[in-house]
């Protein structure tokens, strides 16, 4: 038997298992997550953030949801990463790092973690769909991870489980499906959100490009104005910031908190 350190790790209340992975520890990321993410018989975790080697950035991350799928981009995930590789591997406070989607460009100030994300694509402004017998309007951005928007009120009383697992499998939404965020507009510069996680397959209670895909559309749409306060599920408070200039989106940014949870190791 052999141990593998890791670090659990939280932002908004997204929960990983964080590991140094340069020397390649995790021989199958998916089949791990598979193993240590579950709750109860194991770490618990909504999923695995890898750190690996990289010829464009200070390294590489893998994002692997607790199902065993890999995931191109995760807002909090980058968050906790970033803060990991400044107080464990020492990197200055602003570095860039590699991800499935693109660059990342990271800065951490104490336990506060901003990271620059790539441009969105795939607006959608206004789309209709059929689901469990009721006609639902959405909005859809790729924010590294597709993401469908239904704006409502009373958000509190939003079945978001079932909900949003129809949502997330239609068809319109190809074989790979979407993320899914119910938002209720609460002021001018204000949201709530609530997220059917892909990957996780239920409501997490934070999710950072889902606050941010959420964040730009509320002000696409004409909602609000930017910077965007965005209030989680898990309590905490996001900062979404970004340039529109029509519907060409760039210079997004999310801010938040990160902390570490526990260090452990492994055994495998």
């Amino acid at each position: 038997m052999r141990t593998i350190p890791f670090y659990k790790m939280v932002a908004s209340g997204n929960d990983f298992i964080v590991i140094d992975n340069r020397r390649g520890l995790v021989k199958n990321p998916a089949l791990f997550a598979k193993t240590h993410c579950p709750n109860h018989t194991a770490v618990g975790a909504d999923g695995l953030l890898l750190l690996e080697k990289s010829s464009r950035g200070a390294f590489k991350m893998r994002i692997v949801n607790a199902d065993g799928s890999e995931a191109e981009a995760c807002g909090n995930g980058f968050r906790c990463i970033a803060l990991y590789a400044r107080q464990v591997l020492k990197l200055p406070a602003e570095f860039n790092f590699e991800s499935l989607s693109g660059k990342i460009r990271a800065k951490i100030h104490s336990d506060r973690v901003a990271v620059g994300l790539i441009e969105p694509f795939g607006l959608k402004k206004r789309g209709e769909l059929q689901v469990m017998g009721h006609r639902l309007h959405y909005s859809f951005l790729n924010t590294g991870v597709p993401h469908a928007v239904i704006f409502v009120q009373g958000i509190e009383k939003v079945d978001v489980e079932s909900l949003g697992r129809s949502v997330r499998r239609h068809s319109v939404f190809g074989a790979k499906g979407t993320n899914v965020n119910f938002v209720e507009v609460k002021g001018p510069h204000e949201i709530r959100v609530r997220t059917y996680e892909r990957g996780v397959e239920a409501e997490t209670l934070a999710c950072g490009t889902g606050a941010t895909a959420s964040a730009i559309l509320s002000a696409v749409m004409g909602y609000v104005d930017r910077p965007v306060k965005v209030h989680t599920r898990g309590g905490e408070k996001l900062v979404v910031d970004f340039q529109l200039r029509g519907e060409k989106i760039t210079g997004v940014t999310l801010e938040g908190e990160a902390r570490f949870v526990y260090e452990g190791k492994l055994c495998v």
